[in-house]
């Protein structure tokens, strides 16, 4: 009875053919293009009537590769793959080909577990007036949420309940933001992900110390968000002092981070789960910091660069370096520090 019950209420997957995928993502298919789908496993245990798919790509370290038989031995009865890999494929099925399978399951999967549309103002939410809506007929707003004056709601936006918008805040189209999420003195772009419970816009940890007293600096600025944006649950942004917060286009920062006042972050970057990153950094683009990393003030981090878990920066990375370790450094430095520490102290046992 549980597990009916569960059936009912868990994710639904929405009924779609192999045809109708292939034509909507422009993807060549090899097979019957009426092969309905029901929904997405992966390879080594899909079964009938499932979508999986199997890839070669190596777009980091983190991506591992199946053997070659995960697939031959797959029950799925539609899988997407690479046209070189079209031989390895069971016989008899549904065959969706494209360069990069990994990229295109993303979209396969958000179309078939797409959440139903809501639209709508609960009749429990507070939305003062003057609030503009560019379309409010597409809008969402969930019980108990809060919507102050001076806010302007873009077509498309979601603000779940218990969520809080504050007075003159931007929220571009089709920006989610979920429960218990406060959001003040901030400007969100498109296609925004707020998660439970973020705060964004509230003032910094600035301080400065006047005749042996700890005296709080006014903070002016704002945060400003890209398009593509997606903020985890339980991080924070800081509105900046006199200048803006910044996060460029594309840019995922994990659950459990802290952006302080004044920093500057690219596009397309990703800050795991409980990075630290103080005031007045900038950060490049396409940059990736590890969990628990740790960013001193002023900070300068170049393109393209990595930053292993745990690490501490206190000083500037230049851009596609790989820096790991307290204080952090060059990667291959630390593990050549490290290989004779451990060398050492097997010297030590002897």
């Amino acid at each position: 009875m549980l597990r009916f019950i569960k059936s009912l209420l868990g994710p639904k997957a929405t009924k779609i053919t192999a045809g109708d995928l292939a034509e909507k993502f422009g993807l060549e298919i090899q097979g019957d293009p009426n092969t309905l789908i029901c929904g997405i496993a992966p390879i080594a245990d899909a079964k009938p009537g499932q979508i999986a798919f199997y890839s070669t790509e190596q777009n980091s370290s983190a991506f591992k590769i199946l053997p070659i038989e995960v697939l031959e031995n797959t029950r799925a009865s539609v899988i997407l793959l690479q046209p070189e890999q079209v031989k390895h494929a069971p016989k008899g099925r549904t065959l969706l080909l494209t360069p990069s399978p990994r990229g295109n399951i993303v979209k396969i999967l958000g179309e078939i577990y797409r959440e139903k549309p809501r639209f709508g103002v609960s009749i429990d939410a507070i939305v003062e007036r003057g609030v503009f809506f560019r379309s409010k007929k597409t809008v969402y707003i969930g019980p108990f949420a809060t919507v102050e004056r001076g806010a302007v709601i873009e077509a498309g936006v979601k603000i779940y309940p218990h969520a809080f918008i504050g007075r003159g805040v931007t929220l571009g189209k089709s920006t989610v933001v979920h429960s218990g999420a406060h959001i003040e003195n901030a400007t969100i772009g498109e296609d925004c992900v707020v998660n439970a419970n973020a705060v964004i816009g509230k003032d910094g940890f600035g301080y400065t110390r006047q005749n042996g007293h700890n005296m709080f600096i006014p903070h002016v600025g704002r945060v400003i968000l890209g398009n593509r944006v997606s903020v985890g649950a339980n991080s924070c942004i800081d509105r900046g002092a006199m200048t803006d917060t910044i996060v460029g286009d594309g840019t995922k920062i994990d659950n459990l981070c802290q952006v302080a006042h004044g920093v500057i972050i690219g596009s397309e970057c990703f800050l795991a789960s409980g990075v630290g990153i103080a005031g007045g950094c900038v950060i490049g683009d396409r940059v990736l910091l590890a969990g628990h990393v740790g960013i001193a003030n002023g900070i300068k981090i170049g393109n393209d660069a990595e930053v292993g878990a745990n690490s501490g920066v206190f000083r500037n990375i230049p851009s596609g370096a790989k820096y790991m370790g307290y204080p952090a450094g060059p990667g291959t430095e630390f593990m050549r520090h490290y290989a004779w520490l451990r060398k050492q102290m097997k010297d030590e046992k002897k």
